[in-house]
């Protein structure tokens, strides 16, 4: 009973009733039963269990062990839900069928006779949720849903058996039930974010809005995030419920998604700290409520700052005039301002004062109020809003004049916001950071009127008749309120969005960049001579095998005299090794080098043999060259003499390679260091993991450095799937990386289907170790488990599944055998050209569709099962990449002439452009301007108009500049 009177005076305390607010800012020291009187029952109802708490008078003296089980669990289930909050999202709603609902029903009854109250609970939350859908989940094809475990630990426990059974997996019921090709899936709400914190917007909408994407896609994607999947298993494996989109967009909805997350937790860490302070009033509440972006909430929060002396609104409040503002909008006939003058008050003494507070007021109202924003920003995207630049003064005192010249452009710059370019912004942030620019946003005059008309006309117009005093006061409110608050307000939001956007494009750019690299074509089966060009310290040479194996590693020195003598150790060298392929290095001394080898070339100083030469990119090869991985891979090694080693791997496997450097280093894009850091390192990582899953490696010889990059692993699963493999030999199925420690069902998901185990090398690996292999390796792996069991004790003997070899996923085996039993094909039959003609045949008959629909499964996945049966082992998909260029001569600058027409291969691309290497020792610029749609291949599907980094290209030399070492190009075509 003592609870009675505390619980009174908790109530009391916010300055807005508990009801009228949302759950999410009741307070956490409350009980679950107290909570669920609040929220959910009217007023009457919980003044009544106040008065006769006798169900929990009955609860504290029940003191069985059947009754203590429920609350103990129910304390853990709280704890738990708190903890995976985060991790829960609500399934997206069947799209018909009486059978999925059916069984959903029944599944609830029959959780309903084990549930706790607590648990009965929860599907009201979600009902309550989905505005205008039905409370139906996939239970039925994924079992139980994450929000029934987050209220029962008995079916938390259960969840990973039921949620991925990879023998006829459940998430093919998913497709076909709830959003098959063209017939979209309702959607549903985020439980994610709006369970958490009720704003007043709703996300997927917004997440439509800002992206541009189908809300029904929107809805699945953020599902498929919340339920941590990959963005690689996702483009893939799930295209049904993404409507077939692209890996680098799905990047960009995951990041406006987490935009949106930020914006919401920090809007609820506001009202927290608001309510406790006892400064939240309905008004605010509702305002910060219905903040979509940062800027919104930092300019609604700003005044309530710790150590802020207050506003000048605030402070006209605490004298009292708040009742006067807001008579003279509701009732102006009944405003006296003379009555509110006190002569011994400060800010009240004269009428003048009053009439300021007032206006103050008045101001902060209309700065703070939503429809009047939306209005002055759709006023701006009507009209001529520039951004301008000029030259800070006293530039020339504190910064160098070579630095003042880097901006020459925006001296007196002056751009419309619809029509400036990315790079344009970044490059007049970084002028501005550095004290050499200054910059600010025009609104036009004529803005600033229309708002003021509509504002004393229409929106902030008084409800009766005011007299001209009281209407000036309006007038000098309303420009007061857009000078002083809603100006400054705008243009933080217009810069704040123009960066935002061009760090996005930039970081964005990096992405295709670097996937265009790591995906070049490898040049297989040469032995390859990697050089480290330099001068003081020499040319840094190292020949490695076709397998990557290092076999020799020398320094030449080919200045002050040497050049003959070390002519003759190459010659050797390259004969000795019968390698015929060099590869230099872009950086120091590189054109010196070039030249040298081009020269020796030229004379056939190394017949018989036919050596050519190929220029690489060695961006971050001095980094990785002293990095703890390389001293992993080669301890004996000097550093100077992993770069050179680094070089001829980067042609002979770009991926391999690559991956062990941090994509920051390896040098694509620009104003990389003006970006977002936290962004850019999400991004590239993101595409590295797309590129190693995409590409798929074999787990039975791939490197760990390789294998932490595929999907759903990280550096300790391919630490112990390496361990998995030195103890027990390779792996003969997928199935078996089952019983790797640490790699859960999820993990599974995500990671098998980009893993390959090559078929020839398994049936070699048994006939060495005769029939009983499987079981011998069994027999091994139980003998080394000691006392502990694997996940996978049962099983007696792993066989080969052909289908390991292909990219089609585990949970499709069952459809690509039944398809194989429908066109009369056999598994070990896979890649060859008799599987190619039966599925050709059968497709040409029954058509994509009819034959997706006859095995139960989607278009798209019969797609992948169909590519995965015709290609042939050992497919790689960088094939269709171009490779590096392969040279015996050199070019000068001095050479070119104007209108010359050259083939080239992109090196970088920019915002602005696109640099060319035309093998003249400077690259060439081909301006954003000259890249049109037509000039572009019209086999590779793209995007954007964006060249990447190894794609060639046909140019015309529009303009040299030798001094400057500058060439301007246009482009002809893309071969």
């Amino acid at each position: 009973m003592s609870s009675l009177p505390k619980r009174a005076r908790t109530t009391v305390k916010p300055q807005i009733p508990e009801d009228e607010l949302p759950s999410f800012l009741k307070s956490s020291s409350e009980s679950e039963e107290e909570k669920d009187d609040d929220e959910w029952e009217p007023e009457k109802k919980v003044i009544r269990k106040a008065k006769a708490p006798k169900t929990k008078v009955a609860r504290a003296q029940k003191t069985t062990p059947i009754q203590k089980k429920p609350t103990v669990a129910r304390r853990k289930t709280k704890k738990i839900t708190i903890k995976e909050e985060p991790d829960t999202s609500l399934p997206i709603c069947p799209s018909g069928g009486k059978e999925e609902l059916q069984l959903w029903q029944v599944k609830k009854e029959e959780d309903a006779t084990v549930e706790s109250p607590l648990a009965k609970k929860s599907p009201s939350k979600h009902i309550d949720f989905i505005q205008g859908h039905p409370a139906c989940s996939l239970e039925v094809a994924e079992g139980p849903s994450t929000s029934m475990a987050a209220t029962k630990q008995e079916v938390k426990v259960k969840e990973p058996e039921e949620d991925f059974t990879f023998d006829e997996p459940p998430l093919k019921k998913i497709k076909t039930a709830t959003c098959p090709q063209g017939n979209p899936a309702k959607r549903a709400e985020s439980a994610k974010l709006n369970e958490d914190h009720k704003m007043n917007w709703d996300i997927v909408q917004i997440l439509s809005q800002r992206t541009g994407i189908e809300e029904w896609v929107c809805a699945n994607i953020i599902r498929l995030f919340n339920e941590d999947n990959t963005i690689p298993f996702i483009a893939r494996y799930r295209k049904e419920l993404i409507n077939n989109l692209e890996a680098d967009v799905l990047r960009e909805v995951q990041q406006t998604l987490e935009d949106l997350h930020t914006v919401a937790k920090k809007v609820h860490a506001s009202i927290q700290k608001l309510k406790k302070e006892g400064k939240l009033s309905e008004s605010l509440l509702t305002a910060l409520l219905n903040c979509q972006t940062l800027e919104e909430l930092d300019h609604l929060y700003a005044p309530y700052k710790t150590g802020n002396k207050g506003t000048k609104a605030q402070r006209a409040r605490q004298l009292g005039l708040e009742q006067a503002a807001i008579l003279l909008i509701e009732k102006p006939n009944e405003l006296n301002l003379l009555s509110y003058v006190k002569f011994n008050a400060e800010g009240l003494s004269t009428i003048e004062e009053v009439k300021s507070g007032v206006q103050h007021i008045l101001a902060d109202m209309i700065a703070k109020d939503k429809e009047t924003l939306d209005f002055i920003r759709d006023l701006c995207q009507k009209r001529y809003v520039c951004i301008q630049s000029s030259l800070a003064k006293m530039t020339s005192k504190k910064v160098n004049e070579k630095d003042v010249d880097k901006f020459h452009l925006y001296k007196n710059f002056s751009c419309n916001l619809k029509k400036i370019q990315h790079h344009q912004i970044l490059a007049i942030n970084r002028g501005e950071n550095l004290k050499i620019l200054t910059v600010k946003v025009n609104i036009p005059d004529g803005v600033k009127v229309e708002f003021s008309k509509w504002c004393v006309n229409r929106r902030w117009r008084p409800k009766a008749f005011a007299n001209p005093e009281l209407m000036e006061l309006l007038r000098f409110s309303v420009d007061d309120s857009f000078k002083r608050l809603i100006y400054p307000l705008l243009c933080r939001e217009i810069r704040s969005k123009l960066t935002s956007d061009a760090e996005k494009e930039s970081v964005m750019m990096f992405g295709r960049n670097l996937r265009q690299l790591l995906l070049t074509s490898p040049v297989r089966g040469r032995t390859l001579m990697g050089v480290d060009p330099g001068f003081k310290h020499g040319c840094k040479l190292a020949i490695i095998s076709p397998t990557s194996q290092i076999l020799y590693t020398d320094v030449v020195y080919l200045q002050f005299g040497k050049e003959f003598h070390e002519a003759e150790k190459i010659r050797k060298l390259l004969l000795d090794y019968n390698c015929s392929t060099i590869v230099i290095g872009n950086g120091t001394a590189c054109r010196e080098t070039e030249a040298y080898f081009a020269c020796l070339i030229m004379k056939k100083y190394f017949a018989p043999l036919d050596v050519t030469y190929c220029i690489t990119n060695e961006a971050g090869a001095s980094i990785y060259s002293v990095s703890p991985e390389a001293c992993k891979e080669m301890p004996d090694l000097d550093p100077n003499l992993r770069s050179a080693v680094s070089i001829a791997r980067r042609v002979q496997d770009p991926l391999a390679e690559l991956v062990k450097i941090e994509p920051k280093h390896i040098g694509v894009g620009m104003y990389q260091h003006d970006v977002s850091q936290t962004l850019l390192k999400a991004t590239l990582d993101s595409v590295v993991e797309e590129c190693v899953s995409f590409v798929g490696v074999d787990i039975n010889i791939c490197s760990e450095t390789l294998l932490r990059h595929i999907a759903g692993l990280n550096a300790n699963r391919a630490k112990n799937i390496i361990e998995w493999r030195e103890k027990n030999g390779p792996f003969v199925n997928r199935e078996q990386l089952k019983e790797v420690k640490g790699l859960g069902p999820k993990s599974f998901q995500q990671c098998a289907g980009f893993i390959r185990i090559n078929q020839e090398y398994i049936k070699t690996f048994c006939s060495q170790q005769g029939q009983p292999t499987a079981e011998d390796h069994k027999a091994a792996t139980n003998k080394k488990e000691g006392k502990k069991k694997t996940k996978a004790a049962g099983n007696t003997v792993q066989k080969p599944n052909p289908l390991d070899q292909t990219c089609i996923h585990p949970e499709s085996y069952d459809s690509a055998m039944r398809f194989l039993t429908l066109i009369g094909g056999n598994p070990d039959d896979i890649g060859k050209p008799d599987m190619e003609q039966k599925i050709n045949t059968m497709v040409k008959k029954e058509g994509l569709e009819g034959i997706a629909k006859c095995l139960n499964t989607t278009g798209q996945t019969l797609q992948i099962i169909i590519d995965g049966l015709t290609q042939p082992e050992g497919f790689d998909i960088r094939k269709d990449f171009d490779k590096p260029d392969f040279k015996r001569s050199i070019v000068c600058l001095k050479d070119l002439k104007l209108g010359t027409i050259l083939t080239g291969r992109v090196e970088n691309a920019t915002l602005f452009g696109v640099f060319v290497d035309l093998g003249v020792g400077r690259a060439g610029l081909i301006p954003i301007r000259r890249i049109t749609e037509d000039k572009l291949s019209k086999v590779k599907s793209r995007r954007t108009l964006g060249l990447g980094p190894g794609e060639k290209v046909i140019v015309k030399v529009c303009e040299i500049d030798i001094p400057r070492s500058r060439i301007t190009l246009d482009l002809i075509r893309v071969l």
